[in-house]
């Protein structure tokens, strides 16, 4: 299957205005998710897609490929898809700009997941072991049916810790990378935002409440 790996990344960030181009260790921050990215074996293709003539340049210092998109989007999936759309491939890998010590071994597994699982939209999860954390609305939760099937993402702690505190409530946190076939994402986007969605400020949701 043809794959691409997409990293959305706009530069008015709300809580940190050019974060993409933040300075880790020598590197702007889209440079580290762009080479983790690239060192996935599954990936054929890696681009950056970006409203911003900042990150762009940044980009093609580190010969890096940039595709410019629209200033209006939403959500950094609808940049995602403006960015594919004239594109022939098969999965598209929704990388957040945000995640520079993402593993390319975990992009690995969720492509080859993506492609056992026809139709699915596939992402990644951890275990959460600190208490901190769990009560951290900046840090999304997730909880799965036995299949693996995510039933809900929440900022809030999920699920509730359970009545004998000798036993230890499973939780887990949600990692913000997605691989969509192209159909799916094209028809995810032209879905409106959903109550579900608005209120977690979680775009996921809008496929889990679309069922």
């Amino acid at each position: 299957m043809r794959t691409i790996a997409v990293i959305p990344s706009r530069f008015e960030s709300k809580r940190l205005p050019g974060k993409p181009l933040a300075n880790i260790h020598g590197k702007p921050l889209v440079q580290h998710v762009y080479e983790r990215a690239s060192a996935a074996r599954t990936v054929d293709r890696v681009v950056v897609a970006t409203d911003d003539e900042r990150i762009r340049a940044a980009v093609a210092a580190f010969g890096g490929e940039a595709l410019m998109s629209r200033a209006s989007h939403e959500s950094g999936t609808d940049r995602v898809a403006e960015a594919v759309s004239e594109m022939d491939v098969d999965l598209i890998v929704n990388v957040q700009g945000d995640e520079p010590l993402i593993d390319p071994k975990a992009i690995d597994e969720a492509i080859t997941l993506a492609e056992t699982t026809p139709g699915a939209i596939v992402s990644l999860m951890s275990p959460l072991t600190d208490e901190g954390s769990r009560n951290d609305p900046n840090v999304v939760k997730v909880v799965t049916d036995l299949r693996g099937f995510a039933l809900y993402f929440s900022r809030s702690r999920i699920p509730a810790p359970g009545r004998d505190p000798r036993r230890d409530t499973p939780c887990f946190q949600h990692i913000g990378l997605y691989v969509y076939p192209k159909s799916v994402l094209e028809r995810l986007t032209r879905l409106a935002p959903t109550p579900l969605e608005k209120t977690e400020r979680l775009e996921q949701l809008r496929a889990l409440e679309n069922g």
